[in-house]
């Protein structure tokens, strides 16, 4: 059988791995608190607060929206004309045209390319943020976390490029099998490697000081079966005036994380309840399952590349002979930008069931939703969240349940409907 056979088997196999696996892990019939509720809850919001967060989003939509239309130009362009080609070839003729140099510093410029071109939205995002209050830095602190966060993505980049266009180099027949099992076992070690390497490049992380706080937070974690190594304090207030906790790392690396802001902001009862809801997240394998999904989705990507190679006409618009040589990476550039826009609404929808059961699993550990529910009005009113936004907004883009909704849940659960 040719390899064409049999990675067209291998990729119905794994489409249908990650359908099962889905079906089994995601909790789909979440139900949603009635509206009325909703609107009980956003008609005790203050009105000039309610205001201003819907204020703040008008003013971010068009360099949001914007930015995802120029996003997926940039990359139509670069991958569906020979453009993105002969820009491979320009980074690759210092160094003879070598494949590896076309593959590496090829795929760096095409990145380069699009970053330089987003650059003025996102400062126009930072403006509008920095201007509500949002932000607390300097233009030279966020040029500094720009900067770093480009640096991240040039060193994960060059290795990606160079592990994959080393494989179909060698294998030119099997990479796909080679590159999905990579891929695979690179977004696994990611899910380890990320919460150690990369986040303190970003925030510095100090243990959170002794004290009643962190001893509760420890025994919540203990009470809900959930080992964790440490409790961190994040030097969030350098970068946002914004709150949040988290549950980061799996097994060994797992730890409980505060923003520093949120222990400024925020009484210990609703530290301990985004804490609950964080660490609903772990207590469910929610870090584990998106590992897994993320894996087979990684392995499922690289297949559909190798069977898209197929189709000569796309490869003529792009100027390539195959979409296995370094010079189609604009082309990969193109299909991804266009998947990734195109899965972004269920892996929404996905993502706001997971955070409701989050959600139901705070209100469970801590049997308090009077506390529960003031969290999320500190959340809503801190973070400038938009209480309850356009509903076709909601769904398409929304990773969480809005704050009326999560208000409303809270309600619902101290009725005992659960």
């Amino acid at each position: 059988m040719s390899p064409r056979l049999w990675a067209a088997g291998a990729f119905v196999v794994l489409l249908v791995a990650l359908a099962g696996f889905a079906a089994v892990t995601v909790p789909w019939h979440r139900a949603t608190a009635p509206r009325a509720d909703q609107l009980a809850a956003l008609g005790q919001l203050p009105a000039d607060q309610v205001a201003r967060s819907r204020a703040f989003h008008a003013e971010l939509r068009p360099a949001s929206y914007g930015g995802m239309v120029l996003g997926l130009l940039v990359a139509l362009a670069l991958g569906l004309t020979p453009l993105g080609a002969r820009l491979i070839e320009l980074a690759g003729r210092p160094f003879g045209d070598h494949w590896l140099a076309r593959a590496v510093l090829g795929g760096l410029a095409v990145a380069l390319v699009a970053e330089v071109l987003s650059l003025p939205l996102a400062a126009w995002r930072h403006t509008v943020v920095a201007r509500y209050g949002l932000s607390t830095q300097t233009w030279a602190a966020w040029s500094v976390d720009l900067i770093k966060s480009f640096g991240v993505g040039v060193v994960l980049g060059a290795i990606v490029l160079a592990g994959f266009f080393t494989v179909t180099h060698f294998a030119p027949r099997w990479w796909w099998a080679i590159g999905a099992a990579g891929a695979a076992g690179l977004v696994v070690l990611l899910s380890f490697v990320l919460p150690v390497v990369v986040e303190p490049i970003f925030n510095r992380f100090t243990p959170m000081p002794g004290g009643p706080l962190r001893a509760e937070l420890l025994a919540l974690a203990e009470r809900d079966g959930v080992p964790v190594k440490d409790v961190l304090v994040a030097d969030a207030s350098r970068r946002t005036r914004a709150v949040n906790a988290y549950v980061s790392g799996l097994g060994p690396t797992r730890r409980i994380v505060v923003y520093d802001t949120m222990l400024t902001e925020a009484t210990p009862g609703e530290v301990v309840s985004v804490a609950a809801h964080e660490l609903g997240h772990a207590k469910d394998q929610d870090v584990l399952t998106g590992t897994v999904l993320g894996a087979l989705g990684a392995a499922i990507a690289v297949v559909a590349l190798y069977l898209l190679g197929s189709w000569q006409w796309l490869l003529r618009l792009a100027g390539v002979d195959s979409i296995a040589e370094p010079r189609a990476i604009g082309l990969l550039l193109a299909v991804t930008t266009v998947a990734g826009l195109v899965a972004g609404p269920a892996q929404s929808f996905v993502s706001r069931r997971v955070e409701a059961r989050a959600d139901t699993h705070a209100l469970t550990l801590t049997g308090d939703a009077v506390t529960f529910e003031a969290m999320q009005r500190r959340l809503g009113t801190v973070n400038l969240s938009d209480p309850d936004p356009p509903s076709w907004e909601h769904a398409l883009f929304a990773s969480h349940p809005s704050t009326v909704q999560r208000m409303a849940a809270a309600r619902a659960w101290a009725r005992g409907d659960r």
